[in-house]
């Protein structure tokens, strides 16, 4: 799918200098938008957390021959063991991955693990969101989305959020810059080209 799509990325002017100079942040996308987001960030040695669960195992195997590191845990199983390596890679100058709202939901929901993260680690968090013109979406619990080949993707990285507290205005801010995100690709994917 990867091969045969255009997949067009779109960094904000606040987040590219991170990208830029190699600084560790955290990448935050919805559960639904974490096929496409597999394919565009591979090979780049990023950490991405991920449940202990029968299907994470089926992920984990397929991100590290993406070239993803992985660590294993959630809210339910393993997670403090997890925090403390994405703690790790954060502070080996690393960048690492979350959905905030999985393994389990409920979709659009704000987990405590990404923010707790982004607070003890000072580093901030990127939101990521994508939009495509042929894609099927599953009636799963996440509205999951399946790029099918032949389309055209517009991804965006938003606005970087610090986070200093986990707090539900941290949690409504990373909600926001999400939701914001996605609005982003969809207008891209809509704008003539």
């Amino acid at each position: 799918i990867g091969r045969t799509s255009r997949v067009a990325v779109h960094w904000s002017p606040a987040a590219q200098p991170l990208r830029e100079d190699g600084r560790a942040f955290i990448f935050a996308f919805w559960h639904r938008h974490q096929l496409l987001m597999a394919w565009e960030h591979r090979r780049r040695g990023v950490t991405v957390l991920v449940s202990r669960s029968r299907d994470g195992e089926l992920i984990a195997g397929v991100l590290e021959r993406l070239g993803y590191r992985t660590a294993r845990g959630s809210s339910s199983r393993g997670g403090p063991a997890a925090f403390m390596e994405l703690l790790d890679a954060v502070a080996a100058g690393g960048r690492v991955a979350f959905t905030p709202d999985g393994p389990r939901g409920p979709a659009g929901s704000v987990q405590p693990g990404v923010l707790a993260l982004a607070a003890k680690t000072g580093v901030p968090i990127v939101p990521v969101a994508w939009a495509g013109t042929r894609v099927k979406t599953l009636s799963s619990w996440d509205r999951f989305m399946i790029p099918l080949p032949f389309g055209r993707f517009e991804v965006v990285f938003g606005n970087p959020l610090p986070v200093s507290a986990v707090d539900s205005a941290a949690e409504q801010n990373l909600r926001r810059a999400l939701e914001g995100a996605e609005a982003e690709a969809v207008r891209r994917l809509e704008a003539p080209c």
